[in-house]
């Protein structure tokens, strides 16, 4: 095993519970396996640990102060996919010209939805889900033409601003190219966010049209239309919602069918679209918000392609075969970058949805199928708390399993992590243990890219060795485009997110308060600084907040201040190590890092959530938990603490039973005694980004949690 691995196998392997005996002979018969099956592949092993130890980025020179780049852009960072190709019109051309006929956009038809319901009495609505269906380079090219055409005729004028307010869909994408061919500035916002944010956006960048699906128009902007007072236009990409009478006077509800019938019928008539440049704002992307109201970055075309780049050479073999899984917000920068970059490659794209991806998924009838084992898919994106739910839900199958079948997944589980440790793969453990496991994403995902949120060495093992396939942790921003690093396929080591890519560079600047220097040895540690084309234009109407987190240097490459804490391995591999946010000066003058306390136990099976909290009147932390339902209501019964789901939750004995499991956990991960949370409190209720207490991207709103949370704060300080 190479020296920078973040976490020893040892402490990531599952306990079993076999004979001695009969485990000696089962260790015997492994140790037999692995010396036959060696040496066939000695080779193939030899290779991929050579990549996985050299030196994936360097200093471009001496001084501490030095920025790291890519081993594979030492002599200049790239910024353009294809030759000519510098705003997003000119990649999607390039594309649709190589891959005409070939399938780009897929969805899946609804064949028939019902009403289900539950032993508690509450209706779960169900859905049965038919085959894909495809639309080609050449589909989506026209429509979108069209569309923008028809915009056009609408009144909407090259470099203003239109709003895309919509789940992920092959609609959002159609209008998403319609607004780059034509020079539209396309505001996009998340389809959770609250009114509030959503009338700030909408009036900020003072849109006259938006987009929208029939769901939405209905349940968040009916309510909000009145104070947009400068929205003329409401487009929705399902149909003509029935009430849309009910608007005010003024505002014109179409189908997205019609306005692109209406571009159709012009095209001969209209002026040809206006060309972006490549300094033309593309996209304003308003972020999730875990502070206050949502930013809205100004991103780009350069800036995106730059990105797109960057990812797209961490991908090997990325082409025609791919399939990619769209389901995340696509108002999020890394869904959108992600399916730009299998856009521009041919890569097929099927959209889904949370609640219908697998087979088990809440939407999805019993015994009908979710729409990865529909799709197939071969690449997919991910957040760390969709992967956490994954590995739990499978370690709790695991442990409802027979002693033997339990046993046997132990056994094969602990084996492949030795190997992968050494470089080494396992092809009758996948072929026989976890293939029925590897299912539950179709069976053909060749890369898993995970973002948005530190992902745990526990749960990356568990996807590394379950699925049978590397998981590329990403690190970036939305005001880097989406940009930073990605851990290259081959590197199977845990807690880092890779080397830079090959648009951007990265530096660690001092830290004096957090203690934090980029002299430290060995390795150099401080706030993370990103620079290249694909750091963006900074923020919209917020000149203040843009001068405060964006520079230039002396030789006019901008520069941005993430406001994360990084050190660079060896290798020139990145560490995300601490954020200057989540620190606090505790009473006595200790510092705790909130985001290393919740990284630390959040991966208890007891733990769905967990919100750590501290403030520098008080000398101890506390924490705000959801319990995992099915494991709480079992420590209960151990307890002999009986009542209904919010009773334990708000049971002073159920607290203290859960802060002993917790106190365990954080002395087993090396939290120093103050870091440790004193008092908690359980919540019944899941944080959902429909709560507004966490992101899209599943991130802690910690302004809203202490809000939310305020009462139970003062009880657990003690009212003063």
């Amino acid at each position: 095993m190479n020296n920078h691995v973040a976490s020893k196998p040892a402490t990531m392997k599952l306990k079993q519970t076999i004979n001695p005996i009969l485990l000696y002979f089962i260790h015997f018969m492994i140790t037999l396996y692995t010396v036959v099956t060696y040496i066939p592949y000695y080779f193939l092993f030899e290779t991929r640990q050579e990549k996985s130890n050299r030196i994936k980025a360097k200093p471009v020179n001496s001084k501490p102060e030095s920025a790291y780049r890519s081993i594979n852009s030492l002599d200049g960072l790239a910024s353009v996919l294809y030759p000519g190709c510098d705003t997003l019109d000119k990649v999607f051309m390039y594309a649709k010209n190589k891959f005409k006929d070939k399938r780009l956009l897929g969805t899946r038809e609804v064949l028939s939805e019902e009403d289900e319901i539950q032993p508690n009495g509450k209706i779960f609505k169900k859905v049965i889900l038919g085959h894909y269906t495809w639309l080609s380079y050449e589909d989506v090219f026209l429509r979108a033409l069209n569309f923008g055409n028809g915009l056009q005729t609408l009144g909407q004028k090259p470099k203003t601003n239109i709003a895309i307010f919509c789940e992920t869909r092959a609609e959002w994408m159609i209008a998403a190219q319609a607004c780059f061919m034509y020079n539209f500035q396309l505001v996009t916002l998340y389809a959770t966010l609250g009114g509030p944010a959503i009338v700030h956006g909408l009036n900020e960048t003072e849109v006259t049209n938006i987009i929208t699906s029939k769901e939405l128009l209905q349940t968040k902007l009916k309510d909000i239309v009145s104070l947009v007072p400068r929205l003329r236009h409401v487009i929705t990409v399902d149909g003509k919602p029935p009430t849309w009478s009910e608007f005010p006077k003024g505002v014109i509800v179409h189908t997205m069918a019609a306005v692109q019938a209406l571009g159709a019928k012009g095209s001969t008539e209209n002026q040809p679209p206006s060309k972006p440049a490549p300094s033309d704002i593309a996209v304003i992307m308003y972020t999730s918000g875990s502070t206050g109201l949502p930013k809205g970055v100004m991103i780009s075309h350069s800036n995106i392609i730059a990105g797109i780049t960057g990812m797209a050479e961490r991908i090997p073999g990325l082409g025609e075969e791919d399939v990619y899984i769209g389901y995340l917000p696509l108002a999020h920068v890394l869904e959108l970058s992600a399916e730009l970059v299998c856009l521009s490659h041919g890569c097929r794209i099927g959209y889904s949805a949370p609640q219908t991806l697998a087979d088990q998924s809440s939407k999805i009838k019993k015994g009908s199928k979710g729409d990865t084992t529909m799709l197939k898919p071969t690449l997919m994106a991910a957040v760390p708390e969709i992967m956490d739910r994954i590995y739990k839900n499978v370690m709790n199958k695991v442990n409802e399993m027979s002693s033997f079948q339990r046993n046997l997944f132990i056994l094969a589980y602990n084996y492949k992590m030795e190997q992968i440790s050494k470089g080494h793969s396992t092809p009758l453990c996948d072929r026989f243990i976890f293939r029925k496991v590897r299912g539950l994403l179709g069976g053909n995902i060749r890369l898993l890219l995970c973002g948005g949120a530190p992902l745990s060495a526990t749960t990356q093992r568990f996807m590394n060795i379950c699925f049978c396939c590397p998981v590329g942790q990403g690190y970036g921003l939305t005001e880097s485009s989406g940009a930073g690093t990605i851990t290259e396929v081959w590197d199977y080591n845990t807690g880092r997110v890779g080397a830079p890519l090959v648009c951007c560079e990265i530096k660690l600047k001092n830290w004096e308060e957090g203690g934090y220097f980029n002299t430290d040895k060995p390795h150099p540690r401080g706030e993370i600084l990103i620079g290249g084309q694909n750091v963006t234009m900074g923020y919209y109407k917020n000149e203040a907040k843009t001068k405060a987190d964006f520079f230039e240097d002396e030789n006019g490459q901008r520069w941005l201040c993430t406001g994360d804490v990084g050190e660079f391995d060896p290798d020139g591999c990145l560490k995300i190590i601490d954020r200057k946010k989540d620190l606090v000066k505790l009473q006595a003058g200790e510092y705790v890092s909130l985001g290393k306390v919740e990284a630390a136990l959040k991966n208890l099976p007891l733990i769905d959530n967990i919100c750590a909290y501290a403030n520098s009147y008080h000398s101890y932390v506390i924490g705000f938990v959801v319990p995992n339902q099915k494991e709480l209501t079992e420590l209960a019964r151990k307890k002999g603490l009986e009542g209904t789901w919010e009773e334990l939750c708000n049971s002073c004995e159920m607290e203290n039973e859960v802060l002993k499991v917790l106190s365990e956990a954080a002395v087993s991960a090396s939290l120093e005694k103050f870091e440790i949370p004193v008092k908690i409190r359980l919540s019944p209720e899941p944080w959902t980004p429909e709560t507004g207490l966490v992101t899209d991207a599943f991130k802690l709103k910690r302004k809203e949690l202490k809000t939310h949370y305020q009462a139970d704060i003062e009880r657990m300080y003690g009212r003063k």
